[in-house]
């Protein structure tokens, strides 16, 4: 029989809420004769949340796959996933001393919070005498792993994807075997009975939350939803680089959900797209491509923590956004949809009813909203936070900097999205468009783009009134282009003094 290092341990399920290979879950298999679960709803992440989440509701239902998941690998009596809603940095030292484990396992979160309360519950599990071991397990190469020749992180993308296919080798994809440590999984008798209440999944009502239908958003969670995702994507991921920038065609994996909260390995993604890429096939070389800028924008965020709340370049933060009532006008007719640019306004009534949406798009409305209208980048960054069920921050910022120009690699300043251009190139046919602003579905397709531009004839056969039951743009294209190049000269001047 072989002879473990610990008696006991504890998984601390976060953003990882899988069975199969989870780096984690597999190191406490192996190290311990016994392995408890637990997954902390965590009030110090839900309490500002708005009542209704899908990103709740999402974990919620996933942490049910889990459990099945656990059942399947280590039998029916398998005792499921101990769940609270409480502080995490307070719970999981006392449920962990409740238990009587020698440590606690779970993956690295590198989020500035998460980190603080990692080492919050370090130094608790110090205190009782329990060992706090994280491992990698959200990203191929995480921190240091991928460093420049000088040894300084990267601050421009392709010179980071060499190095990153340069590092790579079968070692750094191969799966974590959890299945063949099962036994290791604590049976439903030995849960202590101080304890049994927590095998009960609270309700989201329970939390003071509103439930969800995913189902009607066409949202599986868990990693049977992910399983199902990635079957569909793998046959279409020949196409990928030429139908992933068109929001009207079935083009991205639509897995981005699922890597935000583990329900997929990172690296079975990574498998199949580097043998893709390694066959010649561009579509998953340039699938590869969006799984390495994931990874680069996590390593900017672990060696640069400032870029959550300032520019990843200093001499941005000397921008003169809008500010007072005005940007606030602004800003509440981009949340709401009513810009009078289609595109832009059909992008956020989709992240509004869905909770997703598709990446070019987020370029073009977070080009909108930092170049025609003069918003701060945050104010937007804050926005999709609240509303995308996919939100990473590692992400997340990195796009909000790369379109305001103030990030890592980011487009040049001088580059501004045109909104009508954006919109004739890739909703040629309105077919987004229509979805999502039906009072403009009957618009021919060139009228589509830019009512403002389309004849009284067209507008009246169409039922479009504009400033009515559709607004006119809320600004002029040309004059806010003109006005961003001054507002960022500022920029231009301090790189130079």
């Amino acid at each position: 029989m072989t002879k473990r290092k610990f008696a006991k341990g504890l998984m601390w399920f976060r953003r990882d809420l899988r069975a199969t290979d989870n780096a984690a879950l597999y190191h406490a298999l192996k190290s311990c004769d016994q392995v408890v679960c637990l997954f902390v709803f965590d009030k110090a992440i839900l309490d500002p949340l708005p009542k209704l989440d899908r990103r709740l509701a999402f974990i919620h239902a996933s942490l049910s796959d889990l459990n099945q998941q656990l059942a399947d690998m280590g039998g029916v009596d398998t005792a499921p996933v101990l769940t609270t809603h409480d502080i995490a940095m307070k719970a999981v030292p006392r449920i962990a001393t409740a238990l009587g484990v020698q440590a606690v396992f779970a993956n690295h979160d590198d989020e500035p919070d998460a980190l603080a309360r990692d080492a919050q519950v370090l130094g608790h599990l110090a205190h009782a005498g329990v060992l706090f071991q994280t491992f990698k397990d959200q990203c191929i190469f995480e921190r240091s792993e991928v460093l420049t020749q000088a040894g300084r992180s990267f601050g421009v993308f392709t010179p980071y994807k060499n190095a990153w296919l340069k590092k790579l080798e079968p070692y750094y994809l191969k799966p974590y075997p959890t299945e063949k440590y099962a036994p290791q999984l604590a049976r439903a008798n030995q849960i202590p009975a101080q304890l049994q209440s927590l095998t009960s999944m609270p309700s989201l009502a329970q939390m003071g939350f509103e439930d969800i239908d995913l189902s009607a958003q066409k949202i599986e969670p868990g990693s049977s939803g992910a399983a199902k995702l990635l079957a569909d994507f793998l046959p279409r991921m020949t196409k990928y680089k030429k139908t992933r920038d068109f929001p009207s065609v079935k083009g991205p994996s639509y897995l981005s959900v699922h890597l935000r909260f583990g329900t997929v390995s990172i690296r079975a993604l990574a498998q199949a797209a580097f043998d893709g890429h390694a066959q010649g096939n561009v579509g998953a070389s340039t699938w590869l491509g969006e799984l390495i800028w994931r990874d680069f924008y996590m390593q900017v965020l672990h060696h640069h923590p400032h870029v959550a709340k300032r520019a990843f370049k200093p001499e941005y933060d000397a921008i003169k956004w809008e500010t007072g009532a005005t940007a606030k006008i602004l800003f509440e007719a981009w949340c709401k949809g009513q810009t009078g640019y289609p595109l832009v306004d059909a992008a956020m009534h989709q992240i509004n009813q869905t909770g997703y949406m598709h990446n070019r798009l987020r370029m073009v409305v977070a080009s909108f909203l930092t170049k025609d209208l003069g918003i701060d980048w945050r104010w937007g960054a804050d926005y999709f936070a609240e509303k995308l069920i996919d939100f990473d921050l590692s992400a997340n910022n990195g796009g909000w900097q790369w379109a305001s120009s103030s990030g890592c690699d980011a487009q040049p300043y001088f580059r501004i999205f045109n909104p009508t251009s954006q919109s004739e190139k890739f909703d040629p046919q309105g077919k987004f468009i229509r979805r999502y602003l039906p009072v403009l579905a009957a618009l021919p397709d060139k009228a589509i783009h830019a009512p403002w531009l389309a004849t009284p004839v067209d507008l009246m056969a169409a039922g479009v009134e504009l400033g009515v039951n559709y607004p006119r743009p809320i600004v002029d294209h040309a004059t806010a282009r003109t006005t961003t190049l001054a507002r960022y000269a500022v920029v231009k001047k301090n790189a130079t003094t």
